[in-house]
């Protein structure tokens, strides 16, 4: 048996037989000098926003946390929710659920939200605290959802997390549809 031997360049100009030259890369200038910045890592860039806030550079905005929430109905537009977190609607009354149980708190939206509709009200705010305390969470934050999608859901337009001078995450703006 004879072998063939071949050099590396033959094997190469073989294999490299049927490339054709992408024209797009034509205008690509040779030399270009590398990027030499070094690449930043997300937790670079976290630590970074959280050292201007800390040194009050930087404000939180309550949106960008997990227990921020806001909903607005289909077809109301959408800087109502906006409008509505910076506190730019009067909240014409509140309710305040803290110490209450999970019972409770439902009886006490009920009766406060059919008062604030028979009233023609506007703006309301609930109070529900954050439920830091709680082995839960925020229990009644999340069942003040539930109701408003469920019990009240015809009455209700938007609702969004409080700014943070007027209860923050443990409070929420409700927009109510007159009658």
């Amino acid at each position: 048996d004879i072998v063939e031997v071949r050099s590396d360049e033959e094997i190469f100009r073989e294999a490299m037989s049927d490339v054709r030259e992408i024209t797009e890369f034509r205008n690509i200038l040779p030399g270009s000098p590398p990027n030499t910045q070094p690449i930043r890592s997300q937790k670079d860039d976290s630590l970074d926003v959280l050292s201007r806030i800390v040194e009050g550079k930087t404000k939180i905005r309550l949106s960008d946390t997990p227990e921020y929430i806001e909903w607005v109905r289909p077809r109301i537009r959408k800087d109502i929710i906006e409008k509505l977190h910076r506190g730019e609607f009067s909240v014409q009354d509140s309710i305040d659920l803290h110490g209450m149980t999970l019972v409770e708190a439902e009886d006490a939206l009920s009766c406060f939200f059919k008062q604030a509709i028979q009233k023609r009200l506007f703006c309301v705010k609930v109070i529900h605290g954050r439920g830091l305390r709680s082995p839960q969470g925020p229990v009644l934050k999340e069942a003040l959802k539930r109701f408003l999608h469920r019990s009240f859901s015809k009455w209700t337009l938007a609702y969004v997390t409080a700014k943070q001078s007027d209860g923050g995450l443990g409070a929420t703006y409700i927009i109510l549809k007159s009658r």
